[in-house]
């Protein structure tokens, strides 16, 4: 399976900007730029994007390891924040609370250790990972 996106840039890199569409069209012209990654401009940023792949994925793995160890989830809520050193990202952190009928604390947290090893967009940054997890 694949997906993609297109973005579409006009200008200098200080003073340009751009949209970015998606596959699905949940994106559709979305502007970025400068201002929206580095200031508080209204707009998404390549790391918005990514922290929200990253809360997604791990959220959706995180189900699936727990119906493997035999539990079913009623909610996860995941929240990943990355941040942006100098020309990289440098980390992402998860914060997930889980709401998990009868899984013990312990169970609980190898299963989002699992999960924040195992999701494909954690295997596809080069980043430090960092997590709390906390069962509800």
């Amino acid at each position: 399976m694949k997906r993609s996106s297109t973005a579409k840039w006009n200008g200098s890199g200080k003073e340009g900007s751009g949209t970015i569409s998606s596959e699905s069209k949940v994106l559709n012209n979305a502007t970025f730029s400068t201002r929206t990654r580095f200031q508080d401009a209204e707009g998404t940023s390549p790391e918005e994007l990514i922290a929200a792949a990253h809360a997604a994925c791990f959220s959706m793995k995180l189900s699936f390891v727990l119906g493997e160890a035999g539990f079913t989830p009623d909610s996860i809520e995941t929240t990943s924040t990355v941040e942006i050193g100098t020309d990289t990202i440098t980390n992402s952190h998860l914060v997930v609370k889980a709401k998990v009928p009868g899984i013990t604390a312990e169970k609980f947290q190898e299963c989002a250790a699992d999960a924040k090893e195992n999701c494909p967009v954690s295997k596809l940054l080069n980043a430090k990972i960092t997590m709390e997890a906390t069962l509800l």
